[in-house]
């Protein structure tokens, strides 16, 4: 980063947008749906390719808003397995 220059905020909430879920700033994409794509077996690149406007960079900040949210003290119920 040059000097003097602060960093841009590449992931934010709006009530007014995605209702109010955490999104890449200046799109639509959710923090949620980056998750779930991850999670069904995409990668960063092949998401990167498939939204013009997602960046590394953004992919990452949103992963990371995910670490720091379930850092907080909160009990996540997990559905139950059948004995």
């Amino acid at each position: 980063m040059k000097e003097g220059t602060m960093p841009t905020q590449l992931v934010g909430s709006n009530p007014s947008i995605m209702m109010g879920k955490p999104v890449v700033v200046g799109t639509r994409i959710t923090v949620e749906l980056l998750l779930e794509t991850l999670a069904a077996g995409e990668s960063p690149e092949q998401m990167i390719a498939a939204h013009p406007r997602l960046t590394w960079e953004a992919v990452s900040a949103a992963l990371d808003l995910a670490v720091k949210a379930l850092r907080a003290d909160v009990i996540y119920p997990t559905p139950d397995q059948a004995a």
